[in-house]
């Protein structure tokens, strides 16, 4: 079944309010005026159920079929990024240093398109609920959601989400069995020293040598501490002296980064070797260093059974395949993969600017593609039988 007509009539009017929600980004935790905009729009067509403040400003509508069943859920993320659009579109951002550079617009956007169509047909046994879920950049909106009760208050059974993708073709599906998704974890690295005149560096410890030293010593982790055919990355992001002048070393020295590996030992291995690599490296320079971690969501694990059943549904629709290879993003939405059966699938926003870039914009044309999935999925998970 390709995309279907009824949602091919929508594409015009979900599109809408998709510009309208990339035009008002609200960051993790923020987004109060989209989840207004979430709740109206499932009152309107009619949703048996619509509740909000959950995990903060989650939103979830439950749609009733047409006879009794089991409950499965889909799962959309709403916030936006801390970044300066450059895209000179229309429908850009109104407020500047907040922009939708993931996509989560478009996500929420078909969810709401494929609530409406589910809301008209009901052609299926049982209960949908639709999941839009605040903070997934970072923020723990999923473990919010979890927190406040998601899974048990809804008797989800089954969740499934979805996300664009950049260089995948428009409207193809993708998706992987196991491991799909990398586990993100944070760091923060102060190195400290004795601050002085550049001209008489002899006379001080020299921070910004012994933080340079440090970052290329954590390559040192990738290369000889991971097995080699483990995917694992560390990326030093940020590099911050207390000084801003060109004739003092400064005392102190702020680093930030992330690391990230498909495997959860793997990851702990990682962040054991930071920490003694970032340490030994500093009192070799006569330094200190202090380590933070701050902890993120697991690896993203698709369940095999589901994925079976998403690839089927996307084959009905579109160009799928199930031969992803594993990447080294993230996504919150595997702390509910890790409670209940499910898969997360990626559709093709086809050559477009990379996400987190600012000159990123979701793919309007992808919507009768992602709508027409997930109202395939409800209809094939939740069968009325004759």
């Amino acid at each position: 079944m390709p995309v279907r007509n009824r949602i091919a009539e929508m594409q015009g009017e979900v599109a809408g309010w998709r510009r309208d929600l990339h035009a008002h980004p609200e960051l993790r935790f923020e987004e109060h005026r989209t989840a207004a905009f979430v709740a109206e729009k499932l009152h309107g067509f009619g949703c048996d159920e619509v509740v909000t403040g959950l995990g903060g400003t989650g939103v979830v509508g439950v749609i009733n079929g047409t006879a009794p069943g089991r409950t499965i859920g889909f799962r959309a993320d709403m916030d936006a990024l801390p970044i300066l659009e450059a895209t000179g579109l229309a429908h850009a951002s109104t407020l500047p240093g907040k922009m939708h550079a993931c996509g989560h617009d478009g996500h929420t956007a078909m969810l709401l398109g494929a609530a409406k169509y589910l809301s008209e047909t009901r052609r299926f046994a049982g209960r949908v609920a639709v999941i839009f879920q605040p903070a997934e950049e970072g923020g723990g909106g999923a473990a919010a959601m979890l927190a406040d009760g998601l899974l048990q208050r809804f008797a989800i059974e089954e969740v499934y989400g979805m996300h664009n993708w950049p260089g995948i073709a428009l409207g193809h599906f993708s998706m992987r069995k196991g491991a799909q998704f990398a586990a993100p974890e944070r760091f923060d690295i102060r190195v400290i020293g004795k601050g002085g005149h550049a001209a008489m560096p002899h006379k001080s410890v020299d921070t910004t040598l012994v933080a340079a030293h440090i970052l290329t010593s954590l390559q040192s982790i990738v290369a000889r501490n991971v097995g080699a055919t483990d995917p694992v990355v560390i990326s030093v992001c940020g590099f911050r002296t207390e000084t801003d002048t060109y004739n003092v070393i400064p005392g102190t020295v702020a680093m930030k980064g992330t690391f990230r590996a498909m495997d959860m030992g793997v990851q702990e291995t990682l962040r054991r070797r930071i920490e003694a690599v970032t340490q030994a490296t500093a009192e070799a320079f006569g330094a200190a260093a202090e380590v933070t971690f701050l902890s993120g969501p697991p690896v993203l694990v698709n369940d095999a059974g589901a994925v079976d059943h998403a690839l089927a549904a996307a084959a009905r629709v579109s160009v799928a395949d199930s031969d992803l290879a594993p990447v080294m993003g993230a996504d919150d939405f595997a702390e509910m993969l890790k409670m209940r059966p499910g898969a997360y699938v990626l559709v093709g926003n086809g050559d477009s600017a990379g996400l987190h870039h600012p000159q990123y914009d979701f793919n309007d044309a992808v919507i009768p593609y992602g709508c027409s999935w997930l109202a395939e999925m409800a209809e094939s998970r939740l069968p009325l039988t004759a």
